[in-house]
């Protein structure tokens, strides 16, 4: 007999995630690049941040150099990348307008320059797959990096999954600081661990997430496993 499925979120209505999701207006465009393997990860965030923000598209793959989808955002914003790479900025108050001038300088010999709207990019897989995707992407890897200070990006509370670092942010939460501290404007510095303005009420539902997902496991079982980094 098969199972009854929701009609929202798609999965069997014992495991419905549609109750964790807060509808929330972002003011930039997020862009998910999805690995094909966390597509089915039951204990995974993406599908809950896709259907809590407002302006969200994700993309599923490996490598996106010839992904028409992927390309075709890319021209119509201004887009950058949220990875810790070597050459990522800490997100700041005044990045905003640094990105605005670099836009700017670039199309400066274009006539009628619209400024492009701002759009956030995610990588969405285990450390290991998202390193491989930013590699094999040249398109990746000549966009803006940006990372969050120190004090949001061990601020995880992702206890539902083996992670390679202690506290590390899934993606949903790596969103949610980001969009918040680049939307922030003058309360920038209100931006805390717990104090994510408009954004905190999906962390707080990411918190009921987590408990519900820990329902469905036995009592005995140890989750401080080694992390999942196939």
């Amino acid at each position: 007999m098969s199972r009854i499925l929701c009609l929202s979120c798609q999965r069997p209505q014992k495991a419905c995630i549609c109750a964790f999701t807060a509808k929330i207006k972002n003011n930039i465009h997020v862009v998910i690049l999805q690995h094909p393997s966390e597509v089915s990860q039951t204990k995974g965030t993406v599908a809950l941040l896709a259907k809590s923000l407002y302006s969200c598209q994700v993309l599923v793959g490996e490598v996106f150099d010839d992904n028409s989808c992927f390309l075709q955002t890319m021209a119509q914003y201004q887009a950058v990348l949220l990875y810790p790479g070597e050459q990522a900025q800490i997100i700041h108050p005044n990045l905003l307008m640094q990105l605005t001038e670099y836009q700017q300088n670039t199309d400066i010999f274009q006539k009628n320059v619209n400024i492009k709207p701002l759009c956030l990019v995610i990588l969405d897989g285990t450390w290991k797959k998202v390193y491989r995707m930013f590699m094999l992407s040249k398109t990746l890897q000549l966009l803006p990096q940006i990372c969050l200070p120190e004090h949001l990006a061990n601020a995880g509370q992702y206890h539902i999954r083996k992670i390679a670092k202690k506290n590390a942010l899934s993606s949903l939460e790596a969103s949610c600081y980001a969009l918040a501290l680049l939307e922030a404007g003058s309360d920038f510095d209100s931006i805390t661990p717990g104090k994510a303005g408009k954004y905190q009420s999906l962390l707080n539902k990411f918190q009921e997430f987590n408990q519900f997902q820990l329902s469905f496991r036995p009592t005995h079982i140890n989750i401080s496993r080694k992390p999942d980094d196939s």
